[in-house]
């Protein structure tokens, strides 16, 4: 099994596989309006 986790292209897909996770997770805070959400502070200009 640990030699399965060294391999590079596993070690690869799963790092992929992490930072886009991450960057889901960001988009989707972003996107969240919430009770007590506003609109970005520019728009009323």
């Amino acid at each position: 099994m640990k030699t399965f986790f060294t391999r590079p292209g596993v070690r690869f897909a799963l790092k992929t596989l992490f930072y886009a996770a991450i960057l889901l997770t960001l988009v989707y805070l972003y996107s969240y309006r919430g009770v007590t959400g506003g609109h970005f502070i520019y728009n009323e200009f």
